[in-house]
């Protein structure tokens, strides 16, 4: 099993997701998206800007 994008509803009724590695251990979350939709748009914004991005400490 490979890493996964798991979209789901809080309780509040936003649209979240959450990346899971392999193993099943949450790696990051996302913030609270107003539709399923944008929560989509999220992911492959992430998906599409950040595969090779940098870490810098502050």
């Amino acid at each position: 099993m490979s890493a996964k994008f798991e979209v789901y509803k809080d309780k509040s009724g936003e649209y979240r997701f959450r990346l899971k590695a392999a193993n099943g251990e949450i790696i990051a979350t996302g913030e609270g998206y107003s539709s399923k939709q944008a929560c989509l748009k999220g992911i492959e914004s992430i998906k599409k800007n950040a595969p090779d991005a940098e870490v810098e400490e502050v």
